[in-house]
């Protein structure tokens, strides 16, 4: 019996050492496949550096983004990213439209795309927030990921948090240009037309969303820009981490 339990012993022991010499060869190698061709330091980056990198990258990403788009027509003089009314008041602006009131609908469209502009300017406290909490597991696995990879992932953790968190901004930014009352009379000069369907669509909501999808493309370009040109990364660790 006691050579039995031995053996058992010495299979565990076994066991355990193959696990570990798995696990540090692993970590390992997964470190050394991050070497950089010429970043500054040479050698391997590492654990810290590469979630540092990531989180540049993104930072530098949403500096960018929100230059770009916190102006005048960083949406309405951008079709890529200029709004129009929410999808439920489409009909309705067509109609107004044809009644000979395009004036009050255009008056809407650019004072929404305004209070977008405007908004955008109170992002970046919230998604660099988002960003310190990226683990470095999460950044390990997005370094030597696709050209987007940091934005997907910040994209697919943190968007429903963001936009939450985004809300009082937009909402703010709309009542100050005024874009909720000249949409609020788009609303209603529909709604006092005989027969037809009331609406009454969540203005807000419309905005946060294409103003945060807006700021997650924007991003997302600035991480494929920072990926592939050198000239790109402008800090020792975005070189280190991407200047492979």
């Amino acid at each position: 019996m006691h050579e039995v339990k031995t053996k058992n012993t010495r299979m565990k022991n076994t066991l355990w050492t193959a696990a570990l010499a798995l696990f540090i060869f692993t970590s390992c190698d997964t470190l050394s496949g991050l070497q950089t061709a010429g970043g500054v330091g040479g050698g391997p980056v590492t654990q810290s550096e590469a979630g540092e990198g990531i989180r540049q990258a993104l930072s530098q990403g949403i500096t960018k983004a929100i230059l770009g788009l916190n102006k005048q027509d960083g949406f309405f003089g951008n079709q890529a990213y200029k709004l129009f009314l929410p999808e439920e008041a489409r009909k309705a602006e067509q109609t107004l439209r044809d009644l000979g009131m395009g004036a009050q609908v255009d008056k809407a469209i650019l004072q929404i795309n305004r209070a977008a502009e405007d908004a955008v300017g109170f992002a970046q406290p919230i998604f660099v927030n988002a960003i310190k909490q990226m683990t470095i597991t999460d950044a390990l696995n997005i370094v030597k990921g696709s050209d987007t990879a940091a934005t997907a992932y910040f994209r697919s953790k943190t968007r429903s948090q963001l936009l939450d968190a985004f809300r009082p901004s937009v909402q703010s930014s709309l009542d100050k240009v005024e874009a909720t009352r000249y949409y609020g009379d788009v609303v209603n000069l529909y709604n006092r037309i005989p027969t037809v369907k009331k609406i009454d669509p969540d203005l807000t909501s419309f905005v946060v969303n294409k103003a945060t999808d807006a700021l997650f493309d924007q991003i997302a370009k600035e991480e494929s820009n920072i990926r592939a040109n050198p000239l790109a990364r402008t800090t020792d660790i975005l070189k280190r981490v991407f200047g492979r």
